[in-house]
């Protein structure tokens, strides 16, 4: 193959092209390392407080427009939300475990789940108080 005044064989081609690739993957990582990737279970757990907030802004938005004049089919709901905050607990928790990961998606997962857990868990124990 005649490329500008040199001929190039198909082997000179292939080392160029991996020699190439492999000067953009240096240049794209710091010291030839891959930067570490999220942990899965931490984001699992983000996305479970992704749903409980919206659940949590739906049903006090619903008990807003309603005067407090809610039923029982809500109150299940937040105990629903109550279970799906703690199961992002757990899968936070699980996520920490996983080796060499960038661990922020875990620690925002479960500080979300948490706050919200023992805040519907404080609004339950104490209607059943009174």
């Amino acid at each position: 193959m005649l490329i500008g005044r040199k001929i190039v064989t198909e082997e000179d081609r292939a080392k160029a092209l991996a020699k190439a690739r492999e000067k953009q993957r240096k240049r794209i990582t710091k010291y030839g390392q891959a930067k570490p990737r999220h942990a899965r279970k931490g984001i699992y757990s983000c996305c479970y407080a992704f749903v409980v907030l919206l659940l949590l802004f739906l049903m006090v938005s619903i008990s807003y427009r309603e005067k407090g004049e809610i039923g029982m089919l809500l109150g299940f709901v937040g105990l629903g939300t109550i279970a799906l905050a703690g199961i992002g607990v757990w899968l936070g928790s699980r996520g920490l475990k996983e080796r060499e990961k960038n661990y922020i998606t875990c620690k925002v997962g479960i500080g979300i789940n948490m706050t919200v857990f023992l805040g519907l868990a404080a609004i339950f124990t104490r209607g059943l108080v009174r």
